[in-house]
């Protein structure tokens, strides 16, 4: 039986459900190394983002020691439901949205799928703001005028029509990677890896040799009096570390599903993630630390700091390593996910290409540089606020799929509306709800709602893993243990 590609459906499939993109990888097509996992997190950990988080911590507070710490901890922490998710999909060859059928029913999956989408939509349009910046800033170089160029948008929009321009060059840049497909981001990654790890290294030993040290950040500590001060902002920032890679906690098996087998998908993750962000985490206070020296202020935007570079050449190529750092992220984090998943809503209408171009629309749609305009917001309300949802869907995937079938599915069944996960598993449903339902007072108190304080409202710091515990606990309970 084919699908309307022509490609080989399996199983007998019902063409609904399935199309050559979220169909099962043959195992003869599972070719993905180590190394290729490596550099797939190596060029989605290098990006703006990942250098600005850590140093938004110094700048709250903490010393670069405790800083540094708590990134490590969050991916590492992070890491665990990471490889756990990646198991089936390296196992049975499945994307995300087949896999979360198993436990939210072939119907409820569109939740998850839906969610993880709008979350990766959000995040393609912050990167593709942060690329178009870099753009922008190239631009300058040519025509210094473009700064003082008329707004020519209106009010309401917030940019200029250069810099949205700028914007959409870059977002078409994205949009042509996703009608190359899903191989060209694999091999993007690969190309991209060792050179963004030169550039930072690079850009570290800019500051180093300029400010004659790394500066004072690095030489102060902690500018916490007492440890409840230091307490109140590690577990929220803790949390924002974990829900900075929650959204590929579900996902990540649209990649192990190529993988040659567990070892490569789990030494790969391994090898890149927690070691990478932590690296260019330290990058980013390092740097910000020393353009109080150089500067005489904190800047904690790498794209505004190579702005203040004294040659425009040297200002020229680091916006080109901007980009290619920002592509890199994007294509993988940003795209693939929320390209499959809109696919499994509808798989006869909707390919991993059009799924792609539906991300993109809804990116911009977003209105991206007013989510990075507030650093707070964006990791209290932004980072948090998703890790909210996610949290809970990946405790109830995990614990359906190790705890409830012990890793036994029926592949078949995945794809067919009158097997064992038809319709829509009410189970999960519910004990999804009520994991967010604890720290739904606190997002409403963070985005200023209701009033702030009390026990309640201050479990929103710890979002994440009260969502994942409670969700996967209460899915326990009342599934019990099954097979397949």
């Amino acid at each position: 039986m084919t699908n309307e590609k022509g490609a080989l459906t399996p199983f007998n499939a019902d063409p609904g459900l399935i199309n050559a993109d979220i169909a099962p990888v043959p195992a003869q097509a599972r070719n993905w190394k180590a190394i290729s996992y490596f550099s797939l997190w190596v060029g989605m950990a290098v990006n703006i983002p990942s250098y600005m988080i850590a140093a938004s911590l110094v700048d709250g507070g903490m010393s670069w020691q405790q800083a540094m710490w708590t990134v490590l901890l969050g991916n590492l922490i992070v890491l665990v439901p990471m490889a756990l998710s990646g198991h089936a999909g390296t196992k049975y060859g499945i994307p995300f949205p087949a896999f979360a059928r198993a436990s939210f029913g072939i119907k409820g999956a569109h939740i998850p799928a839906f969610l993880r989408a709008i979350v990766a939509c959000g995040w393609f349009g912050i990167q593709t703001w942060i690329g178009g910046a870099a753009l922008y800033t190239i631009v300058l170089i040519a025509w210094p005028g473009a700064a003082d160029a008329p707004t020519m948008m209106p009010d309401w929009v917030g940019v200029s029509l250069i810099q949205f321009t700028c914007f959409m060059v870059f977002w078409a840049m994205n949009i042509w990677l996703i009608w190359k497909g899903i191989e060209s981001i694999r091999i993007l990654e690969l190309v991209a890896a060792p050179f963004l790890l030169l550039c930072g290294v690079a850009l570290l030993a800019w500051a180093y040799t300029t400010a004659d040290g790394f500066g004072p950040m690095l030489r102060s500590g902690s500018k916490f009096s007492t440890d409840a001060e230091f307490w109140n902002l590690f577990w929220p920032s803790l949390t924002a570390m974990v829900g900075f890679w929650a959204t590929l906690t579900l996902n990540i098996s649209d990649f192990t599903r190529y993988s040659k087998d567990q070892r490569s998908q789990v030494i790969g993750q391994l090898s890149g993630l927690p070691t990478t962000m932590t690296l260019f985490a330290f990058i980013g206070v390092a740097v910000t630390s020393a353009t109080v020296v150089i500067f005489g202020e904190a800047i904690w935007d790498p794209v505004q700091l190579v702005q203040r570079f004294d040659s425009p050449l040297l200002v020229f190529f680091s916006m080109i390593a901007v980009v290619i750092a920002t592509i890199s992220t994007n294509a993988a984090a940003n795209v693939v996910g929320p390209a499959n998943a809109f696919s499994n809503m509808m798989p006869s209408k909707i390919d991993f290409k059009r799924g792609g171009y539906i991300t993109g629309v809804i990116g911009i749609l977003m209105m991206p540089w007013k989510l990075l305009a507030d650093p707070s917001g964006y990791i209290f309300t932004w980072l948090i606020g998703y890790s909210a949802l996610l949290g809970p869907i990946i405790g109830i995937i995990l614990v359906d799929y190790f705890l409830v079938r012990g890793t036994e599915l029926n592949a078949q069944d995945l794809y067919r509306h009158d097997g064992i996960y038809a319709g829509v598993n009410s189970k999960a449903v519910i004990a999804l709800l009520l994991g967010v339902a604890p720290n739904f007072p606190g997002f409403l108190a963070q985005v200023g709602l209701i009033e702030t304080g009390g026990f309640i409202v201050g479990l929103y710091s710890y979002a994440w893993f009260i969502g994942l515990a409670i969700s996967g606990i209460i899915y326990y309970l009342m599934m019990g243990k099954q097979r397949g």
